[in-house]
């Protein structure tokens, strides 16, 4: 049984958004978002980059692969090695990673505002490759966010107890 003292964050309820399409999936989007952010967002070095399963899944970890998710889908950005994005650099503490998530959030939601129709590929720079509709990319990012922000939950409560979205 662990010594651990428990925190409970106040939960967050799901987005109430507009009946738009694109409103809902993108408030969803952001919802999860914030959620993996802040399951990340103060927990305590080295504990956050340590693994607590046996697959060496981390904390830390999650939130580096989702910025490289985010670059490479909404971006065009190129990954050589997706199992290395389950790691951050030795280098990197929280605030750091938390700090390039936010970015690449800010900058993915720049190509994602002006997009109008979520049935047109998505106008990312990657010569050659075809790109997802908006509306794929919309979906496959709120359920790899969604899929991940699980995972942190689980993780965060081994680390310090701490619960809640």
């Amino acid at each position: 049984m662990s010594t651990t003292p428990r925190t409970h964050r106040r939960d967050t309820p799901p987005p109430r958004t507009g009946g738009g399409e694109a409103e809902t999936l993108r408030g969803f989007l952001d919802y999860l978002r914030n959620s993996i952010a802040g399951k990340v967002d103060g927990a305590p070095e080295p504990r956050v980059r340590t693994a607590a399963v046996p697959s060496g899944t981390n904390l830390l970890g999650l939130l580096n692969h989702l910025t490289h998710v985010e670059r490479a889908l909404f971006l065009g950005e190129e990954v050589r090695s997706w199992p290395a994005t389950f790691r951050a650099a030795p280098q990197d503490g929280v605030a750091e990673v938390v700090a390039r998530y936010w970015e690449a959030v800010e900058r993915a939601n720049r190509v994602l505002d002006t997009c109008t129709d979520l049935g047109a590929p998505l106008p990312r720079p990657r010569p050659g490759l075809p790109a997802p509709s908006v509306r794929w990319a919309l979906a496959h990012m709120i359920e790899e966010t969604g899929r991940h922000a699980g995972h942190a939950d689980i993780l965060r409560e081994l680390i310090d107890g701490t619960t809640g979205r």
